[in-house]
């Protein structure tokens, strides 16, 4: 394989020492920029007619996309039928879908925060209170992979906020729905599901129809028209985020098993032919090595059609002098998962500012965070880790600020109140702190 080049069969391959290799890197953070689908006018057209007609627009829709004939009565999955999807799930994974229920539970019940209460020096009484949302629309995905793990990722910290109404839309292609989908919907504790997915789920979450009522914020990962449909309706609701492709930047010593690093890169490129995998080392022979696993990986693995797709058109190898150099990059990369598969992790996890989630030693597989370690799996992607974070409670809660004055406090404060307002020429502003300031009439 060339040693600052791609083939056909491979991924890119980049060196640092290269003379071209800041135009490569700058190349490789494009062409994941690029991949974007534009599906705005599409998207709006659906939304619209979802907001004017409602559940007939929303049926419409979902018996063409997904090849059904629902009516509006059968859009919400009955109680009955979550209970028959629970029960034909193997009493192995249903402790496994508990197991890390709890685990997610207990992680997200660490992260709620405290109200905010004191009396300043100038006599103010002043703090903030935190009250959960009152209704959260959480997207599932379906289609080529259905995904029980990304409801118990959405909706448990909705749970643990305090919010009251959780309603989970999923798409059901065929009329098919995983039962696992239902059975983790079930143990979260979601309390409406609808078997709709795309923009037209999206529409019907944010306007409501006559069966679906609206929410407050739609969170959970789709495809390119769900992404686009959740970009449009914010304002009317609010979003999580807008993600994009998977991807994980894997940073890796010689110390490492390269099978291990193989299946570590190809866990991320079986989720999308988009999907995004890149291997970071000091080691051009440990390079190879990987490499070499990866296409031995990819003789057995099912969706290898999928994986060997997303690892050839954007997978990537970076060989650095030195692992300290990873650092830099990894901060213009701003990964969805960061895996420090190295000696040190910690130190190097120090010097990295921009990663939705850090994985930190050679036993910390991604894979681990999608199911139950306990942190969330709905993460910033496409270098939207420089300024957002993983789904969380802060996603289901607000903050509302508390101010009370008393006459003294406003004595002290007044004065340079009304300089300010009178500074900005708004008048009203002045008087309504100058009326209270005035000596009460006899």
């Amino acid at each position: 394989m060339p040693r600052n080049g791609t083939t056909e069969t491979g991924p890119r391959r980049l060196v640092s020492t290269a003379p071209d290799f800041a135009e490569r890197f700058a190349a490789l953070l494009a062409a994941r920029d690029a991949e974007a689908a534009n599906v705005d006018s599409v998207v709006a057209a659906i939304l619209e007619d979802v907001r004017r007609r409602g559940d007939a627009a929303v049926v419409e829709y979902t018996n063409r996309f997904d090849r059904v004939s629902l009516t509006p009565e059968r859009l919400r999955v009955a109680r009955a039928e979550i209970d028959q999807a629970l029960a034909a799930v193997p009493a192995k994974t249903v402790a496994a879908l508990n197991l890390a229920a709890r685990r997610i539970r207990d992680y997200h019940r660490r992260q709620m925060p405290k109200g905010l209460s004191y009396r300043d020096a100038a006599g103010l009484r002043l703090g903030a209170r935190w009250t959960p949302i009152a209704a959260a629309g959480l997207y599932v995905p379906g289609g080529t992979a259905a995904y029980p793990s990304s409801v118990l990722m959405n909706a448990i910290p909705a749970k643990v906020a305090g919010v009251r109404r959780l309603v989970v839309t999923v798409p059901a292609p065929d009329g098919k729905l995983n039962p696992l989908v239902l059975a983790a919907a079930r143990i979260a504790g979601v309390d409406e599901i609808y078997r709709i997915g795309g923009a037209q789920a999206v529409a019907a979450l944010a306007y409501g129809t006559a069966t679906i009522a609206a929410v407050d914020k739609i969170t959970g990962p789709g495809n390119a028209y769900v992404a686009a449909a959740k970009r449009m309706v914010f304002g009317v609701v609010g979003i999580d985020l807008i993600a994009g492709p998977s991807e994980v930047v894997i940073v890796a010593d010689t110390q490492t098993d390269p099978r291990w690093i193989a299946a570590d890169l190809l866990a991320q490129a079986e989720h999308d032919a988009a999907a995004q995998s890149v291997l970071i080392t000091d080691n051009a022979g440990f390079a190879d090595a990987v490499a070499a696993a990866v296409e031995v990986e990819l003789r057995t693995l099912p969706r290898a059609a999928i994986a060997a797709e997303s690892w050839r058109r954007h997978g990537a190898i970076i060989v650095v002098r030195k692992l300290g150099e990873a650092a830099a990059l990894i901060d213009r990369l701003a990964p969805e998962h960061l895996q420090l598969a190295v000696k040190r992790p910690e130190a190097l996890a120090k010097a990295v500012r921009h990663a939705g989630a850090i994985f930190l030693g050679r036993h910390a597989p991604e894979a681990l965070g999608d199911y139950l370690a306990g942190p969330n799996h709905v993460l910033p992607t496409s270098g939207t880790a420089r300024f957002s974070s993983g789904l969380g409670v802060f996603d289901f809660l607000k903050r509302t600020s508390l101010i009370g004055c008393e006459p003294a406090g406003l004595a002290r404060l007044g004065p340079a109140t009304m300089a300010l307002a009178e500074a900005e020429g708004l008048e009203a502003h002045r008087r309504s702190i100058a009326v209270r300031l005035e000596k009460p009439r006899r």
